[in-house]
């Protein structure tokens, strides 16, 4: 049988806290590379619909991009998604 009281085996609020920082700040690293590389997938999409004779943005391809993210996120995610686009095929 344990002796240990719930006090000692709890975190304080400044150790949970620290750590879940620390577990975001890893997620956010992880986001910013995911984006890094679709950026350059997107790149190579866009060159070659160019250099194929098509346009540089596709319509109907980022509506589709736009509602995947508001269906699994909200209407922020739409914001998100837009967000995304604009970074990966710039300003239209």
């Amino acid at each position: 049988m344990s002796t240990t009281t719930p006090e000692e085996t709890t975190e304080t609020p400044e150790a949970t806290i620290a750590a879940a920082r620390e577990r975001i700040d890893a997620l956010d690293d992880r986001i910013i590379g995911l984006v890094q590389e679709r950026m350059a997938v997107s790149a190579v999409v866009q060159q070659t619909r160019i250099a194929s004779g098509g346009r540089r943005v596709s319509l109907n391809r980022e509506m589709e991009i736009l509602a995947r993210y508001r269906d699994a996120l909200g209407r922020p995610g739409t914001a998100l998604a837009m967000t995304l686009l604009e970074l990966c095929r710039g300003r239209i």
